[in-house]
């Protein structure tokens, strides 16, 4: 047991896992950097990064098999080593402090990195001058919101991700009086009118705007200037049979409508959005131009702040490089539209984004405590060499 423990923190607290886990990350960050043409920016972060294992399809199968470390593993691993390595090799004390202050923010750094990858949500908000917002939407998450439109004074609503929709088995909800279907799922499908094609396929939707579209499944795109288009057809079971199958897709603007047990019904597959406890109504959108050029300079938005216990009330002026934070979240000047009404705020809910500014702090101040001792030292030194030789 003795001798089993010694080999495992012999392992752990070797130099050459430190090499190894270092030539992976390299070795990662070049595939990643070649595979980043066909799976894009997020697809890429997703497959390499944020995850354990880099996984690979067998050919005639949907099965994946692990095939590389992924950047979850490496991290955490090389946190390990750099932990394990640094209170097995080194005692604490006063001339050692900045060497201690300076891995801690290495280790601060890299469990700050693990919880950024794990909690950091990035949607966006566009609004309208005039218009008032309360919440975000996502990027890439897609959700079939199922409200109840029956209530003048506020909607219910019941929000289904779109990946639920790949399983067979009904969705029930105790606030819907009937269950959710899926009849077909596409991650990603273009639309064209029945009445353009000269021989269309039979109709699946029975029901709503469907009934006139026929749609024809993508491959999913992973390119940063192209878009997936979800789209799904689902049907409506209630108590005593269907109520017809329904056509969603984020392609629809309109969302399709019916009447159940006296009440009204809307479905629209659309971004996943995310609730605030505070309203952002925009009241001026600027930007400026560089002369005679179409490049932007600089735009702003201008944003009245309102939250919902009372405690802000105010104006914000949102511009390039000078976020909004609040709530949790930042608010960044990300675009706008070319009518200069719309302004496009991206937005960052991260809990951990302060632990990369105080461990590069951390890092600073162990390095110059470090270069301030060997430096004081040699100038110490050198003071007492003269008088040796002189003795």
């Amino acid at each position: 047991m003795k001798s089993a423990w010694s080999r495992i923190v012999a392992l752990f607290t070797s130099l050459r896992l430190t090499v190894v886990l270092l030539v992976l990350s390299i070795l990662l960050v070049f595939a990643a950097t070649l595979d980043q043409v066909h799976l894009g920016v997020w697809g890429v972060q997703e497959k390499y990064f944020r995850s354990f294992f880099v996984y690979a399809r067998i050919s005639g199968t949907n099965v994946s098999v692990p095939i590389f470390p992924a950047g979850y593993l490496l991290g955490w691993v090389l946190l390990i080593n750099l932990m394990a390595a640094h209170f097995y090799r080194f005692r604490f004390g006063w001339r050692k402090c900045g060497i201690w202050l300076t891995h801690a923010g290495l280790i601060l750094l890299l469990i700050g990195e693990g919880l950024s990858g794990m909690m950091q949500q990035d949607n966006q908000m566009r609004i309208d001058v005039g218009q008032t917002r309360r919440y975000t939407e996502s990027f890439r998450e897609t959700e079939l919101a199922v409200t109840n439109t029956a209530n003048p004074g506020f909607d219910e609503v019941v929000s289904i991700p779109f990946e639920r929709l790949d399983q067979p088995e009904p969705i029930q909800h105790p606030k819907m009086p009937f269950a959710v279907r899926t009849v077909a799922y596409y991650p990603n499908a273009s639309m064209r009118m029945r009445s353009q094609l000269s021989n269309p396929p039979p109709a699946v939707a029975t029901a709503g705007d469907g009934t006139g579209m026929v749609v024809q499944p993508l491959p999913v795109t992973y390119k940063d200037n192209e878009n997936n288009w979800p789209t799904a057809y689902i049907e409506l079971v209630g108590p005593e049979g269907s109520l017809g199958t329904y056509l969603v897709s984020t392609m629809l603007v309109e969302p399709q409508v019916l009447s159940f047990q006296g009440r009204s019904w809307s479905l629209v597959l659309r971004p996943k959005r995310d609730y605030l406890p505070f309203a952002v109504t925009l009241k001026k959108f600027t930007h400026d131009v560089y002369p005679g050029t179409d490049i932007p300079k600089d735009f702003a938005s201008t944003i009245h702040l309102k939250s919902d216990d009372g405690q802000a009330d105010r104006e914000v002026r949102i511009y390039m490089n000078n976020p909004l934070r609040y709530g949790g979240r930042a608010f960044y000047q990300a675009g706008y539209d070319n009518n200069d009404r719309t302004s496009v705020l991206q937005v960052v809910r991260n809990p951990s984004w302060q632990i990369p500014y105080l461990s590069c702090a951390m890092i600073a101040v162990g390095l110059v405590i470090e270069f301030s001792m060997h430096l004081f030292g040699f100038f110490s030194r050198r003071k007492t060499e003269p008088e040796a030789v002189m003795s």
